[in-house]
């Protein structure tokens, strides 16, 4: 497609210079390869023609064959409208212009048969078509055959230039024609015969000209396999070259500190799932390649240890360990939570985040240079030049997403043996979306919760049941428990209806009077320090109820908070909805979470909510939040390094595309690690050219 894509778009019939610079800058169209593929978001069927009598405004869109009888210019100069009566010979159909009205009074012909096609509606109790498309009849055959037609997105300042739909695909029809038929293929002949594809010219072709629905459906899929197919191909031969390339610290031994800590120091059986992973990791550190690892696993999951016992394989084997967190309550969290599984065992383990005093930070610099401190935890400190490791065997990132990708190849970068790389997250990540995001990662989830955590129970509540909440509250916390309490934003919007902060605060103080309940107050507004402390009480006991913003998504772990109350669940998505479930249920006790919202409920959110009420497995609420957003929403999507800007295919609705495009990529590059052979000439060139548009995230997790 190289050649397509070096033809200017402003020398194609109907464009010029100045179409060519709003192309340019609304839709990025610039060759007529971008025009190409510039793919409709729907289809009408053109076949299908209405009598005017079967006409009525709740039609989408309707096309009737009739002359024109009548032509009428109404209403003072500012207001003017064009109004054409239009008979298919017995009823009557107005047709309404308010726009160029002196050019379309000029070409309307009497005594000629047209094609009328719009979308009815009525005024004055008439049925009329407004800024209708009209065509004479002759002129179809004139035209490319298709049933169906094309509609295209657009923006307003492209239609005030007249470059509406209707206009893109006659832009369409113009490259079509003047390429006649000279579009490369772009894979190679033995898989489309294979595959059972149709060439990319049809493909291309029919996508913008379809004949029928059946041939319509074999172009999509021609073009969402093609597109899955080469991102597939592409993360699969980087991930291939880096198994060649790149050699990583071979941990042959399990030894003293691994050891010692299994014996004595393990709180609880490990879970099915945590043996798994553990596997997974011991089998791969043991090759001599660097490890490149996804981690996935709801809150509580249990993933902390298991970084924890892989950071020990790494201490056995000589080398440091770190790991790197995107907060400074988080890292402190870490540090609290590894410092007690490591009671009584000699291992050094320091933090080092943004807050670390000048003379704390040369004491860890000096013993990370001499290899005496063997695990550091932190932030983005860690990042820093001066921050030096003896020998860095094995990189944590948690939650990976809250850092840039240049931060992480910063890190990865500390050794001349590049460490071995945990990349943890507790965003449960949707199959078909994990195989594009980290598809060059080996990817292993935890899916159980450790034994003695019991189920969340989540209900939903309409605000008439607040004085229940509240009651159920008092019973809550006079069993000892505490309680977090989510809005969604601080400071009430004119724009907005939903609770704010503030007025919540109040309410809950007016019901729980503080000289009696101890009640914390914290959003992002406020300083570190301040929000600090105010977390520190509440995971003290001193407060039993936390009112927040959604700070405390990703925050303390306080085991003894044992409800969530969410208000305004309608403004959430469903992965922040389940982040903040995750807060509690950490303890022994029966955990409960509640979601709070007014009668005004979207489908979309009535979906989300049942959602929550039905399940607490994450991976499944993920597939759901993927339906329901699309892949570009989801968090940390835009950071973690999917740059690939998918043009027909859903990653939402194409799984079994994408897996079979995956195998087919896999297949080939088990015979042609490199893609060398002369039959894969095509596949190579197509793979160079997505990776000049591509950064090799594989290298830097």
């Amino acid at each position: 497609m190289s050649e397509l894509a070096g033809l200017d778009i402003k020398f194609l019939a109907g464009v010029g210079p100045k179409r060519a610079t709003i192309l340019n800058k609304e839709l990025s169209i610039y060759s007529y390869e971008d025009l190409l593929y510039h793919f409709p978001f729907k289809y009408i069927d053109r076949t299908k023609f209405y009598a005017i009598s079967e006409i009525h405004s709740k039609l989408p869109y309707i096309q009737v064959r009739g002359e024109i009888t009548s032509i009428e210019t109404v209403g003072e100069k500012r207001q003017q409208r064009l109004v054409a009566q239009f008979t298919d010979g017995k009823n009557v159909l107005e047709l309404v212009w308010f726009k160029g009205i002196k050019y379309i009074k000029a070409s309307l012909k009497p005594n000629t048969e047209y094609i009328v096609f719009g979308k009815p509606s009525e005024f004055n109790r008439k049925i009329n078509v407004v800024h209708p498309e009209l065509e004479e009849s002759a002129s179809k055959n004139d035209k490319l055959n298709a049933s169906l037609q094309a509609f295209y997105l657009t923006t307003e300042r492209m239609k005030s230039s007249f470059l509406n739909s209707k206009a893109i695909h006659k832009l369409q029809e113009n490259a079509l024609k003047s390429l006649n038929g000279k579009i490369p293929e772009t894979l190679p002949a033995y898989l489309v015969k294979h595959l059972g594809l149709i060439n990319l010219h049809d493909a291309l072709f029919q996508i913008h000209f379809p004949e029928n629905s059946e041939v319509l459906k074999k172009a999509q899929y021609r073009l969402k396999f093609e597109e899955l197919f080469y991102i597939q191909l592409n993360i699969l031969k980087k991930k291939m070259k880096r198994k060649i390339l790149y050699q990583g610290h071979q941990f042959i031994k399990i030894g003293e500190y691994f050891n010692a800590f299994y014996n004595n120091n393990l709180p609880f059986e490990l879970t099915n799932a945590q043996k798994r992973v553990l596997k997974e990791i011991r089998k791969e550190v043991g090759l001599g390649k660097q490890m490149n690892r996804l981690l996935q696993g709801d809150v509580g999951s249990g993933k902390t240890l298991v970084g924890l016992m892989s950071m020990l394989m790494a201490l056995d084997n000589g080398c440091q360990a770190c790991l790197m967190a995107p907060t400074e309550i988080l890292a402190t969290q870490h540090l609290e939570t590894i410092c007690e599984f490591l009671e009584g065992l000699n291992i050094k383990v320091a933090l080092l985040t943004g807050s670390t005093k000048q003379k704390d930070r040369r004491v860890i610099h000096e013993q990370l240079k001499s290899g005496e401190l063997q695990i550091l935890i932190g932030t983005h400190a860690l990042l820093e030049d001066i921050v030096q490791f003896k020998n860095l065997g094995f990189v944590i990132i948690d939650e990976q997403h809250r850092f840039g990708v240049a931060q992480r190849a910063k890190l990865w970068a500390k050794n001349p043996i590049p460490p071995h790389i945990l990349v943890m997250t507790a965003t449960p990540i949707p199959r078909t979306l994990a195989m594009t995001l980290y598809g060059d990662l080996e990817v292993s989830v935890i899916d159980e919760l450790p034994p003695g955590r019991k189920p969340i129970q989540t209900v939903h509540y309409f605000e008439n049941k607040r004085q229940e909440v509240y009651k159920f509250m008092k019973k809550q916390i006079d069993l000892g428990r505490q309680i977090y309490l989510v809005y969604p934003m601080i400071k009430e919007s004119e724009k907005m209806d939903f609770k704010n902060l503030e007025e919540g605060y109040e309410s809950v103080a007016s019901f729980f009077p503080p000289e009696k309940y101890g009640i914390s107050m914290v959003h992002g507004k406020m300083k570190p320090a301040e929000k600090d402390t105010e977390m520190q009480r509440f995971a003290r006991g001193e407060t039993q109820i936390m009112v927040a913003t959604t700070v405390i998504e990703v925050g303390v772990n306080v085991p003894n908070a044992s409800v969530m109350i969410i208000e305004s669940t309608n403004r959430f998505g469903l992965s922040q909805l389940h982040q903040l479930r995750g807060r509690v249920g950490r303890g022994a006790d029966q955990s409960y979470c509640i979601l709070m919202s007014d009668y005004k409920l979207s489908n979309e959110s009535k979906k989300r909510i049942e959602t929550m009420v039905r399940t607490n497995d994450g991976f499944e609420i993920a597939e759901v939040d993927l339906k329901l957003r699309g892949p570009g929403d989801i968090e940390g999507t835009q950071q973690s390094g999917i740059a690939y800007d998918l043009k027909i295919a859903n990653l939402a609705k194409d799984g079994q595309v994408l897996q079979y495009a995956r195998d087919i990529a896999q297949s080939i590059l088990d015979k042609d690690p490199l893609l060398e052979k002369e039959i894969n000439h095509t596949l190579a060139k197509q793979v160079k050219r997505l990776s000049k548009a591509q950064f090799n995230w594989s290298v830097i997790s």
